[in-house]
């Protein structure tokens, strides 16, 4: 799973904060490869080396931004449909958008699932006409085909290319095999259906998995010469659609583990998994106590910092890291945390489930239990709710088990 805080932040767009995962870049090469040191040598001699690579990283990053344009329609369409949507990351298998909870009902998910194949579609048709419009003379001018595309100028040849990529990218997508988008239409019409989104969750999941394996087995197949309708053969594009169908089979997998875990929680209290009367920090502490007398002496790694019994931050490993070793003794904790404002926080009468939730998209590993007065009550630590995951019977007698790096 691609946490919310993953990558390196970009901006915010219409109040979406959009981050890039590191991985994004081998898309980015592989594209520029392809396209620099391949097709577009190949179909336009003529043009120059740096024209060709050029024009290979101008089409790599409006792939990228119609990918951006993708998930950035299902966050906002989400978000006017109930959904809160903590922001959108981009990485090596496309994007994500990071919702905090699910919708609301079937018609949320529907409209905020279906938009995002729409967008890549619409991108495609727009992109394809546009390049066959500034095509027209040189198509017009020869008789062969592949002697008119030689003739196309650099833009009409990246749009051309630009366009058929998204509809693919869209139909690829409402394939109904969750957790593509086509399944998490799949998802609500089950959920409209049965009325259980857990249930309707399970079913789509299993057909993600599914068809995840049928890739796995297609890719090998490829890899090792089998020759594949539409798809061809050989080892990199059968290793290539392998990888792609084993991270749709954890993908689902990893859904179905996400329900299995909320009805287990379901009905448990943060209130009776929380930590009740955590060790404080006083607001005006030194850092250089914070260290002697906390963090040298337990094996806690953050620490809530109150004002009174007021939450007003947390301050942790990272945060003192950040402060020179030698303003240890004149810096302030309060100087050095990170504010309450800044952080995700839990009710204790709220759904332990939620807050599992909430730790999992801040990736972090602990939440400030506060009343609504912003009075700290608790500390609700990821470990904790695994512990107790730990005691509760899953079905056929199996048990959660905590995965440790």
């Amino acid at each position: 799973m691609i946490s919310a805080t993953r990558g390196f932040r970009v901006g915010r767009i219409s109040g979406v904060e959009v981050r890039l995962d590191w991985s994004l870049l081998i898309v980015f090469w592989l594209i520029v490869m392809n396209l620099g040191g391949g097709l577009f040598p190949i179909r336009h001699p003529e043009w120059s080396r740096s024209l060709s690579w050029g024009m290979a990283a101008i089409a790599a990053v409006l792939f990228v931004l119609s990918i951006l344009a993708h998930e950035l329609s299902h966050a906002l369409v989400g978000r006017a449909n109930g959904v809160a949507v903590a922001g959108i990351t981009l990485f090596i298998f496309g994007g994500v958008a990071h919702m905090r909870g699910e919708p609301r009902s079937p018609r949320a998910e529907l409209l905020m699932t279906v938009v995002g194949p729409l967008t890549s579609l619409a991108i495609g048709l727009l992109a394809t006409a546009g390049g066959a419009y500034l095509a027209t003379p040189a198509v017009i001018d020869a008789a062969n085909p592949f002697r008119a595309f030689q003739h196309v100028g650099p833009f009409a040849t990246v749009l051309l290319w630009l366009g058929p990529i998204n509809v693919m990218i869209g139909l690829f997508n409402l394939i109904p095999a969750y957790p593509l988008d086509g399944g998490r239409v799949l998802r609500a019409a089950l959920w409209a259906a049965t009325k259980n989104l857990a249930k309707a969750t399970r079913w789509a999941a299993f057909v993600g998995q599914a068809f995840g394996m049928f890739l796995i087995i297609l890719g090998v197949s490829m890899a090792v010469g089998v020759a594949i309708p539409w798809l061809g053969r050989g080892l990199i594009s059968g290793v290539w659609t392998a990888f792609i169908g084993w991270f749709l089979y954890g993908a689902a997998a990893s859904s179905t583990s996400q329900v299995m875990l909320s009805e287990l929680l379901e009905g448990v209290l943060v209130s009776r998994l929380m930590k009740h009367q955590p060790a404080t920090i006083d607001v005006d502490l030194p850092v250089a106590s914070l260290v002697d007398d906390h963090f040298m002496s337990t094996s806690e790694r953050a620490f809530p910092v109150v004002d009174g019994d007021r939450l007003v931050g947390i301050v942790t490993l990272d945060d003192v890291r950040k402060v020179p070793r030698e303003a240890w003794q004149t810096t302030r904790v309060g100087d050095a945390m990170t504010a309450a404002p800044h952080l995700a926080v839990a009710a204790p009468d709220e759904s332990a489930a939620t807050a599992l939730g909430k730790l999992t998209n801040r990736d972090v590993e602990q939440l400030p239990v506060v009343d609504s007065d912003g009075r700290l009550l608790g500390m609700l630590r990821r470990r904790d709710i695994l512990r107790w995951l730990e005691l509760q019977p899953r079905r056929g007698g199996t048990r959660v088990r905590e995965r440790h790096a």
